[in-house]
């Protein structure tokens, strides 16, 4: 009898974890930006703190940036240092090197700004048995509490489809609800009342500096009719009670039951429209809005919201086993999960909450997620919220096509068209060369000049030049994933030649007759020479040449399925045959440097000599197994301990290096509990997560939310376009699970199944797909599957 109760018991937990609803949940209010919840519709967000005093929620549209349009033309005589460094370098006069370097600078990044604050004040200063949570299968956040007899619940969600911020309001007893709505924003603005409206408009500023660019004069500088504008309103869509207003108010007495709906747009018209005089009429898109708003009702609009949500969001499903017996809210689960114990919900979660938020903030042609995601309370945030080129921007889309969201790649895809336009403008006039390039940062305008302001910055970081190789080779991996000839054609093809031009004029010979890039440095790092000089600007720096053999390997391989563009593949074959090859170095190590010379900081943050292991594919553990074993030495002597977004990329590598149990260290590592930067921020600690499960950095970043969970599907799969590589990272810690919708390159959609660490059955189908080759350790089976046709491999 025990027996029969205890496996009833097993098979009721079982299927309670099948069916856990995927959500973070707290039993407080948020006080600290990372603990509160986050809402968005891949172009505006919301981040709700749910107190029922005031219940304060930030508002931000992912197009109001400061600044205009860039002048990339802003330093017409840098090229002219170009050879004067060249020669330097030749000389082996690193430091002159890195001094003339300085002449090659431009302007800082425009910052990303924040739009707004909106408060519901309730003023209930006494409650009980509070609750909120944010569920990721609907993306809708809920709160509820206790005042008195009175139970005040709140539902929150933001619609793509409606282009709406809908907050319904409801009292459990009639005529118990009673607050007030405002408006407030960093930005200069101001606030109207009209009829059941809060109308608020504003400007952001021409300038805002980096947060770390000391400038106690001028930091954020406004300009009558400059800049980009925007518009909203908060305005009651249902109503019960009685309504009441001030100058900057509107208020709720006796009312049962609330529907209030948000409104905004900004004059944003591209990357290159003057925000003012070539603008959007962002009053008129608000106006048109409404009236639509107002004809649905709020089940309408949150069925509406839901159904475009789940048709990307339930395209993945992970299985861990979760054991749910322990159901503790969100913050509670993340201390306990530090010290040691397991829990396989929380990991999932983890998972899904970087898909979540991909599909939130990844929704606006030509305009990807920033670092901060589009989630940013600072008029200065930190490090601009911009697009850092150098990973940052790369790291935020590494899941976008193997967890199924392709779709949410196009903003960055598009992005990189416009980084184009500006870039050739700026190979021309820093380093007179044919082709495009991207530098360290770049923000809404596309800004591709190197950073510095005019020379002020060190070129550890204002110089690096190689932007538009790595973001090019997300191009090729669109392609790969999808089999779009059609995009390779006539978008892919053009961008990643532009770039390979670029970077052929940046390719001379050594001493040994091969080529190495002159200028180079290594994103963020410093090197000391074997006579003691720490600098940043050498030749052949390791970074550069695994990222131009990654984006010509990828050319070359077009020129093949595009039948055409024949001498250019000539040239690219000649030049990648007689490419400065990748030196192990004493400690048996891959060099980062040209020379076997130290680094000023060996367990620094960045890898980028191990780029061609990943995000690269020409590093691996079948064709190159002797430099992979370097990477590998190299990531022993880094070490573990490092910042969110870098334990994001390192997860991946060594999930690249098939070794799942590291992966997995790191993973846990990754979701080490931090307190929020209001509590204590303390930079040194390294990264981790915050209670509301965003990336620490620290601060919040959001690249490594994102790196982490394309870290899981790369331990659970790995794919090249003609193998498919089953488990090949599987950590003992996850014995048996599934995960069901990943996409492999190919064009093919994966279902997994293992059991005791072992593969059960493996399920393909062609999206468009073709022939391949399934993998699992000794084991293999080449398959053809095209069209939707599904084939299911059992083991």
């Amino acid at each position: 009898m025990k027996t029969k109760f205890l496996l009833l018991v097993l098979i009721s937990q079982n299927l309670f974890a099948q069916q856990a609803p995927l959500k973070l949940w707290y039993k407080q209010p948020a006080e600290h930006f990372e603990e509160a919840m986050v809402v968005g519709n891949g172009s505006q967000g919301a981040t709700i703190f749910g107190g029922p005093k005031s219940d304060k929620i930030y508002l931000n549209d992912i197009t109001l940036w400061s600044g205009e349009p860039v002048d990339p033309n802003m330093n017409p005589d840098a090229h002219k240092y170009l050879p004067l460094v060249r020669e330097a370098l030749k000389n082996e006069d690193y430091k002159k090197a890195d001094s003339l370097m300085h002449f090659m600078q431009g302007k800082f990044s425009e910052s990303y700004a924040p739009l707004g604050t909106m408060y519901i004040d309730f003023g209930d200063e006494k409650y009980s048995k509070y609750y909120r949570d944010l569920s990721l299968n609907d993306a809708t956040a809920k709160v509820s509490y206790q005042n008195q007899n009175t139970t005040i619940s709140k539902e929150y969600f933001y619609s793509f489809p409606d282009k709406a911020f809908i907050i319904k309001l409801t009292s459990s007893a009639s005529g118990k609800l009673n607050f007030t709505i405002r408006f407030d924003s960093q930005l200069k603005h101001s606030v109207n009342i009209a009829s059941n409206q809060v109308q608020f408009s504003g400007r952001a500023p021409i300038k805002a500096d980096p947060s770390y660019v000391r400038n106690d004069i001028d930091p954020v500088v406004y300009l009558d009719e400059k800049g980009t504008r925007f518009y909203g309103t908060i305005f009651i869509k249902k109503m019960s009670g009685k309504l009441s207003k001030t100058d900057s108010t509107i208020s709720v007495k006796g009312g049962t039951e609330v529907v209030l709906a948000v409104c905004m747009a900004t004059s944003f018209n591209g990357f290159d429209k003057d925000p003012e005089r070539e603008s959007k009429n962002e009053k008129a898109i608000v106006n048109e809005r409404i009236p639509l708003l107002m004809q649905k009702t709020y089940n309408n609009l949150k069925n509406r919201h839901i159904e475009d949500y789940q048709k990307y969001f339930n395209r993945v499903t992970l299985d861990l086993k979760s054991d749910m017996s322990a159901n503790i809210p969100t913050d509670e689960r993340l201390r306990k999960y530090a010290t040691g114990t397991d829990d396989k919900y929380l990991e999932t979660l983890y998972f899904q909450y970087g898909r979540y938020l991909l599909v939130s903030s990844s929704r606006t042609e030509g305009v990807p997620a920033n670092l901060q995601g589009l989630w940013n309370p600072h008029i200065r945030p930190p490090w601009s919220s911009n697009y850092t080129m150098n990973i940052n921007a790369e790291e935020n889309y590494w899941l976008a096509e193997n967890t199924n969201l392709s779709e949410m790649h196009q903003p960055f895809l598009g992005f990189i068209e416009n980084l184009e336009k500006t870039g050739r403008i700026t190979a021309k006039t820093f380093y007179n060369a044919h082709g495009w390039v991207c530098h360290h940062n770049s923000d809404i305008w596309a800004m591709t000049n190197p950073v510095g302001n005019f020379g002020k910055g060190d070129p550890v970081w204002a110089n690096w030049a190689m932007g538009a190789t790595w973001s090019s080779t997300h191009l090729w991996e669109h392609y790969l994933y999808t089999k779009d000839k059609e995009f390779l054609k006539n978008k892919a093809y053009p961008l990643m030649r532009g770039a390979a031009e670029f970077c052929l004029d940046m390719l001379v010979k050594d001493k040994n007759d091969q080529y190495v890039t002159s200028p180079g440095t290594s994103p963020e790092n410093i090197f000391i020479t074997d006579k003691g000089y720490k600098g940043a600007t050498l030749y052949g720096a390791t970074a550069d040449l695994a990222m131009i053999r990654e984006l010509f390997i990828d050319l070359i391989e077009a020129t093949n399925i595009l039948e055409g563009d024949y001498d250019f593949k000539i040239k690219l074959e000649e030049v990648l045959a007689n490419m400065h090859p990748y030196q192990i170095g004493k400690k048996g190590n891959l060099q980062e440097w040209y020379y076997d010379w130290e680094d000023a900081e060996p367990q620094h943050r960045h890898q980028s000599h191990l780029y061609g292991l990943y995000p690269g594919t020409h590093i691996n553990m079948t064709e190159t197994p002797g430099l992979a074993n370097a990477a590998k030495t190299t990531l022993e002597i880094k070490g573990d301990e490092t910042t969110g977004w870098s334990k994001g990329w390192r997860i991946n590598l060594w999930a690249r290096l098939w070794d799942g149990n590291r992966a997995y260290k790191m993973y846990r590592e990754l979701l080490r509990y931090v307190e929020p930067d209001g509590i204590r921020p303390n930079y040194q600690n390294g990264g981790g997560t915050y209670p509301n499960l965003f990336d620490a950095h620290p601060p919040f970043q959001i690249d490594g939310n994102f790196g982490g969970a394309a870290a899981v599907a790369e331990m659970l799969m790995q794919s090249t376009p003609d193998k498919i590589y089953l488990l090949p990272a599987l950590p003992d810690a996850w014995g048996s699970g599934s995960i069901k919708g990943l996409k492999a390159r190919g064009g093919f959609e994966m279902d997994i199944e293992w059991e005791n660490g072992k593969l059960k059955s493996a399920k393909i189908q062609g999206k468009p797909g073709g022939e391949t080759e399934l993998i699992y350790k000794g084991d293999s089976k080449k398959v053809r599957v095209e069209n939707g046709e599904i084939f299911e491999w059992k083991l």
